[in-house]
């Protein structure tokens, strides 16, 4: 099963999100948003599970992919279409758990980290960061584009770049090698999701 062609993927924050972080994603959806990180690493596992099966619910509806981050047992239970691991988890052992047609994304940091993944069947990874990001500005340097297309050519399996993206540095990272950029901040605090969701399609389309 092949990881969509995003080219956005929404990674969530419920203590950032402007309403209520289901509302918030069906506007999304509605938007355009076709892929979905949900990134509620405080949340104990019960109530993270309750979250994902009600956006994988609203998803659905639009066509939408949905992964979750770091809970492989939650993301299978609920009918996710994969799990996204943080460094340090196994690909295999979440394979295990979520199955053969489900997708397993790792957070990379480093061409050696993102061709570890590789190596280990990850289905694509996020690299971050790429510029320095609103959100963690003390997450260490910038990567830059110049190590995004080094990533991107060493790697056969799709690049998500993440950290700082912007409408309008999103486009050059697409031209870097990138298959897509991931937004947390941009969304979740966005007082109109709708242009911004605009912006980033917009700046996205390379033809």
């Amino acid at each position: 099963m092949r990881p969509p062609q995003p080219p956005l993927l929404v990674i969530t924050d419920r203590r950032r999100a402007r309403r209520p972080l289901p509302e918030l994603l069906e506007e999304l959806f509605e938007a355009g948003v076709r892929w979905v990180m949900i990134r509620e690493k405080d949340l104990p596992e019960a109530e993270l599970a309750r979250l994902a099966g009600e956006v994988v619910r609203r998803a659905r509806a639009w066509g939408a992919a949905v992964v979750v981050n770091g809970h492989a047992g939650v993301a299978a239970a609920c009918g996710a279409d994969g799990v996204h691991l943080p460094q340090g988890f196994a690909v295999a052992e979440a394979r295990r758990l979520i199955g053969p047609d489900r997708w397993v994304g790792v957070s990379a940091h480093n061409l050696e980290e993102a061709q570890r993944a590789a190596a280990e069947r990850a289905d694509y990874i996020t690299l971050s960061p790429i510029f320095t990001p609103v959100s963690k500005p003390g997450h260490g340097p910038p990567l830059g584009l110049e190590a995004l297309q080094q990533v991107a050519r060493a790697v056969p399996i799709p690049v998500i770049a993440l950290g700082g993206i912007t409408p309008v540095n999103a486009r050059s990272c697409l031209e870097a090698g990138a298959a897509g950029v991931a937004v947390l901040g941009g969304l979740m605090e966005a007082p109109h999701p709708h242009a911004v969701v605009a912006a980033y399609l917009q700046a996205c389309r390379l033809t």
